[in-house]
């Protein structure tokens, strides 16, 4: 019988956020995805100036040790420790204050003004509405009606 993804992930977040948050990391977010026949638990974890594969090493070891202590998933699975990428997800309200300023890529639950993707620059993020900036136009969007925004490389 298999733990339950959520209860995965909000484990893992008990067991490694004081380490973390102690060592100036930040949790941005945690996977517990099957691909094949194999289980794999992805951190996504990041840090002011970028994380660099050392740090990944560092954390990794800390958390297989912490892991191995308290072995909360029964199956076997893969760790992997990593950057979150240029194009970071913004899964809090504090990592989409962070970002205005940012080109960033919106999807929504139910069209606003006839559209479900919004991608520009983040103008703003006051009142729980973001102000999104695409081309000449701006819009604003709801942060209850986003289904998911990340940053975005936009050529």
């Amino acid at each position: 019988m298999s733990t339950p993804k959520s209860k995965i992930k909000q484990t893992v977040e008990q067991m490694l956020g004081p380490y973390l948050d102690d060592n100036g990391f930040e949790l941005v977010d945690v996977e517990y995805v099957k691909e094949g026949s194999n289980w794999f638990l992805r951190i996504f974890v990041d840090k002011e100036g970028g994380i660099d594969i050392d740090d990944c090493g560092i954390i990794s070891e800390y958390f297989s040790q912490k892991l191995d202590e308290n072995d909360p998933i029964p199956e076997a699975y893969f760790l992997e420790v990593s950057s979150p990428g240029a194009e970071r997800p913004l899964k809090k309200t504090a990592d989409v204050a962070k970002a205005v300023g940012k080109d960033v890529y919106v999807t929504v639950y139910e069209p606003i003004q006839g559209l479900k993707e919004f991608e520009g620059r983040l103008l703003s993020f006051e009142n729980e509405e973001l102000l999104i900036s695409a081309g000449k136009k701006e819009h604003v969007v709801p942060y209850a009606k986003v289904a998911s925004a990340r940053l975005a490389i936009i050529f």
